[in-house]
């Protein structure tokens, strides 16, 4: 009987040591040409918290940690034709926190921390720089 048990013991032990485990959280796993096994990388956009001044304070008010906004960029003067260029700056951006309902600026803005990836964070910063930043719930 004890010889069956260390038999059955050091087959399950052989296999969990000759096939690939996957732990949780991990990158998944990919079989190439040759039957080895390789790691896929996981790659996800780095998220960071972006400070960003809007326009209107009374828009910002309107806002909650996790509502979903768009942030749309106006030039701060006109373009030729009498209208001013608007762009989308980031799409279905988090909020992860709204201020203070008295913590707005001397032109009537206030700030909000949305969560973002990197580069749009690069590209909010960049904007806000050059024109008014406006945000609509998605």
């Amino acid at each position: 009987m004890l010889a069956v048990g260390l038999a059955v013991s050091a087959a399950a032990l052989a296999a969990a040591t000759s096939a690939p485990t996957e732990r949780a959280g991990s990158p998944p796993q990919a079989v190439d040409d040759t039957g080895q096994q390789q790691r896929r990388a996981a790659v996800r956009p780095e998220v960071v918290s972006a400070p960003v001044r809007i326009a209107d304070a009374a828009t910002v008010r309107l806002l909650r940690p996790g509502d979903r906004v768009d942030v749309i960029a106006s030039a701060n003067s006109p373009i030729s034709g009498g209208g001013s260029a608007a762009r989308v700056v980031a799409a279905g951006v988090r909020v992860a926190e709204v201020p203070d309902p008295g913590q707005t600026s001397a032109d009537g803005g206030a700030l909000v921390v949305l969560s973002v990836p990197r580069p749009t964070a690069t590209q909010l910063a960049g904007a806000a720089g050059t024109s008014r930043l406006v945000v609509t719930l998605c």
